[in-house]
């Protein structure tokens, strides 16, 4: 059996610290230095001068350790440390954002980082907490949680270059139209997906316009740059107020909202964990 260090045999638990114990570590601890370090009487028990010299040196030391555990223990109860998070824009915006603004700002300690990026991203690689994607596109051996609801695309126009073009009747009419096409993260453009009944289509659009921002494919699409495909949400305040014009949406059906994903294999941080709970969806 491997011999113990002075400290474990300094430091057990409580439950074991019985006289009978306690004697018993005395007695290995002195064997192990070859020294006494306590003197008995049959009226007192007083240190040696080994013993005293023992305490000097070793007090310090357990000092730092008590106020090491004491600070993990602080650590626990207020959350700190930082938290790396990737997620595309959108879902950085509507979810995320507001999440980390509340957090932040009621927990000083906690550093949060946020990469927005529309591609996959390798998390394990890239050293993040954990990534924030679409349903359909989470990641193998992740445990996935549901941040949002369940979401719709869109498929809009300004009312001035819908009045001069029409409006498409089904999804094969957009290849007659000018279209604004999102460039995804891998260089292929995005293929304007659509679903009714159980049928999927999937439509390659054309256009003027190549762009990476769904912000700015939205600001294309109210100057009449042509047809723009987005969520739902983004555009819906333009479609209230006449900004902008809904077309195809018998073809728009709900699909899965995002997630966040993280390794099945890795133990969360009380800072993580808090940040999970946080954006966890209860609709």
């Amino acid at each position: 059996m491997a011999r113990r260090s002075a400290s474990s045999l300094l430091h057990q638990k409580d439950e074991n610290a019985s006289p009978a114990n306690l004697f018993r570590r005395r007695q290995a601890l002195e064997a192990r230095l070859g020294l006494r370090l306590l003197t008995r009487t049959t009226r007192s028990v007083a240190s040696t001068e080994a013993g005293e010299r023992l305490i000097e040196t070793l007090g310090p030391a357990l000092k730092e350790i008590d106020a090491k555990v004491a600070a993990l223990t602080e650590m626990r109860e207020r959350p700190a440390g930082t938290v790396r998070i990737t997620a595309p824009e959108h879902a950085a915006r509507t979810l995320l954002w507001p999440v980390v603004d509340r957090i932040t700002r009621a927990y000083p300690d906690i550093q949060i980082e946020v990469n927005v990026a529309s591609g996959l991203t390798d998390i394990v690689a890239q050293r993040f907490d954990a990534g924030i994607r679409l349903g359909e596109r989470l990641e193998r051996d992740m445990v996935a949680v549901r941040i949002g609801p369940r979401l719709r695309m869109a498929t809009v126009g300004a009312p001035a270059y819908l009045a001069g073009r029409g409006k498409p009747e089904t999804p094969r009419d957009l290849p007659e139209h000018a279209c604004i096409n999102l460039r995804m993260a891998n260089g292929d453009n995005y293929a304007w997906e659509y679903q009714r009944d159980g049928r999927e289509l999937k439509v390659r659009v054309d256009g003027q316009l190549v762009l990476n921002d769904g912000e700015i494919a939205m600001a294309a699409a109210i100057a009449g740059h042509g047809l723009a495909h987005l969520v739902e949400d983004r555009v819906a305040p333009l479609l209230a107020d006449g900004s902008l014009v809904r077309v195809l949406e018998d073809w728009c059906e709900p699909f899965d909202g995002y997630f966040l994903y993280y390794p099945s294999r890795r133990q969360p941080s009380a800072a993580f964990g808090l940040l999970l709970d946080a954006l966890r969806y209860r609709g």
